[in-house]
């Protein structure tokens, strides 16, 4: 079963790397664009056919490896 987890920081926590991309497009011309953050994706083949044992699994292994829960939120997709 593929698994995508996006992570993002959490709202609140400095996005440097997406205030540099934010400048770097007003910058360009775009102004009208603002509040931009950045995350990461991590795409995950995971061997169940239960979609909830699968969805626990990848929060496991957000919780351990995949996120800084202190900082960070992440999405789990189906």
């Amino acid at each position: 079963m593929k698994v995508r987890v996006l992570v993002s920081l959490k709202p609140g926590v400095l996005d440097a790397q997406g205030r540099a991309i934010e400048h770097a497009l007003r910058d360009l011309g775009y102004a009208q664009v603002s509040g931009v953050r950045t995350g990461k994706q991590v795409v995950l083949d995971i061997d169940s056919r239960d979609p909830e044992a699968a969805r626990a699994l990848a929060r496991e292994l957000c919780e351990k490896l995949l996120a800084n829960p202190v900082i960070e939120q992440y999405e789990i997709l189906i």
